[in-house]
């Protein structure tokens, strides 16, 4: 085996994060790492990458007994990592980002002629044919985890470890990487792969090991005697639960929210749609298919260039955020909570009460934690947000419960339209059902709500119709009948006919 962790245990203060937790990793294999979030998969990769070292166990690389100190030691000895969070320069070209504290130079100064030609040897061993001088912000996300994981093997890697690697790219994308995975396994890179999506572990990996509880309930088990129910019982120990039909039904009546002729600055033109009280109107597309920069111009994040947003029957002109949720009473949960969802060095019970601040604050304008707690307490209950106390960091927190924080904020202004952006994206499998449950909940309340996701699954369990957008253009709408083939079937079928009209290709590399 190349790498060997066993029995590895690591605590915190006030928390066992790991309890004889153990993985074997071989040369020439997928390996991959499961487990909900909160089971303790974060901490035995800091473990693997010299974050964190373990309060007891046998870590060993190649037969020998290691002890790393940071994550350079581990870089040193042939672990690298392309971790879910981008790890890269913007302004900084491909070159530089690859050849990071190993530029060469002349006479003193960087030598950029030979800094590009062994980035470009580093591309090519990839496959990835980009110009190593572009700087890294002019990228598609899918060319910018190809330039990290050009990165980690520039440095004779034995060890490959990515974390969550299609979170962010496209179905064909997702292809061409795996395609690379399996040419660095068959090169005999020890790969450990880090991912929720059961079905692309199940496709991809020659072993698995899963973890709950900060335990190893799974070790190395063949891939090839796995399927998806045997997964998920070893994740949370137990079958999966069927999704719940919603009990509810759309408003027959005058729309909550519609678009005539909407267009906006991002490149939305024409956009017609109604969304009715009591709805899940969902937006499917692939990466790169503007359903993202509409939501932004729906609360007033971005410029709307023309057409009509009319709120009950009657023209709204949002020109903020505030605006949107103080005058018109819609939320909006992005999909980057890190960034826009959630403050991350913040405490739970701010991030919660951040929307009604104005309502709470005292008579001279003061906020106290007593206030904030009052309105953050019953909605942390309500979404079973999993911490000790409403003081702990939101940072701190698992993406699932840091997702639940992004939304409960939502529920204290009690908004009347709610638009969610890849909900479940980056989170685990009971996280997941608990969100479907909720969201049907919202609905079957007279919530409105417009679902943006590219997860077809999910899309044809909650939404009552499924507005297909591709570049920017709504194609085609589906209304749905809760059966997968048939979703499928319409949504993919219009975008392929808008493909072969001559108005694109699926490989979009803006951000959706």
């Amino acid at each position: 085996m190349v790498l060997v962790l066993d029995t590895i245990s690591k605590s915190f203060p006030g928390v066992r994060a790991l309890s004889n937790a153990s993985l074997t990793l071989a040369k020439g294999e997928i390996h991959a790492l499961m487990g909900e979030n909160g089971a303790g998969k974060s901490t035995l990769i800091k473990i693997i990458t010299g974050v964190h070292k373990p309060d007891s166990g046998h870590f060993s690389l190649d037969g020998k007994d290691i002890s790393l100190s940071s994550p350079r030691d581990a870089i040193a000895l042939g672990i690298t990592a392309v971790h879910q969070e981008r790890n890269l320069i913007p302004r900084f070209s491909v070159a530089e980002n690859i050849m990071l504290e190993r530029l060469p130079t002349k006479n003193g100064l960087v030598d950029f002629v030979s800094a590009n030609a062994q980035a470009r040897q580093h591309l090519q061993m990839i496959g990835l044919d980009i110009d190593p001088s572009t700087e890294i912000r002019r990228l598609s996300v899918a060319q910018m985890q190809m330039v990290e994981i050009a990165k980690a093997l520039s440095h004779e890697a034995k060890v490959l470890l990515l974390d969550e690697p299609t979170a962010s790219i496209t179905a064909a994308e997702t292809e061409i990487l795996f395609r690379l995975v399996r040419q660095l396994r068959d090169r005999g890179t020890a790969i450990l792969f880090v991912s929720h999506k059961l079905e692309e572990v199940l496709a991809l990996c020659d072993r698995v090991t899963v973890l709950r509880d900060g335990e190893t309930t799974l070790r190395g088990a063949p891939m090839a005697g796995m399927t998806r129910h045997s997964l998920i019982e070893a994740m949370i120990g137990r079958a999966e639960r069927p999704a719940i039909a919603r009990t509810g039904a759309p408003d027959s009546g005058q729309p909550k929210m519609e678009l005539r002729g909407f267009s906006t600055g991002a490149g939305h033109r024409n956009i017609d749609f109604k969304l009715r009280k009591g709805e899940i109107l969902g937006l499917y597309g692939l990466v790169g298919a503007g359903r993202t920069e509409l939501a932004r111009a729906l609360i007033g994040m971005d410029k709307v260039k023309a057409g009509e947003l009319l709120i009950d029957g009657k023209p709204a002109k949002i020109r903020s955020v505030e605006d949107a949720i103080k005058r018109f009473r819609i939320g909006y949960v992005s999909e980057d909570r890190k960034h826009e969802g959630v403050i991350l060095a913040h405490p739970i019970r701010s991030n919660i009460a951040i929307t009604v601040w104005n309502r709470i604050a005292g008579t001279l304008g003061l906020l106290t934690a007593a206030s904030e707690r009052a309105v953050a307490e019953p909605l942390s209950k309500r979404l079973e947000i999993r911490t000790p106390s409403l003081e702990q960091l939101v940072g701190n927190l698992s993406g699932g419960n840091q997702q639940k924080v992004s939304l409960a904020k939502w529920l204290a202004v009690n908004v009347d339209v709610l638009i969610i952006d890849e909900p479940t994206v980056g989170i685990d499998i009971k996280a997941k059902a608990y969100f479907h449950e909720l969201i049907n909940d919202l609905a079957d309340k007279g919530m409105s709500i417009l679902l943006i996701s590219s997860d077809m699954p999910e899309m044809v369990a909650l939404a009552d119709r499924i507005l297909v957008m591709h570049e920017f253009e709504i194609l085609h709408e589906h209304v749905n009948d809760r059966k997968y083939d048939n979703a499928s079937r319409a949504i993919m079928g219009a975008i392929h006919k808008h493909q072969q009209s001559g108005h694109g290709s699926a490989m979009a590399t803006a951000s959706h």
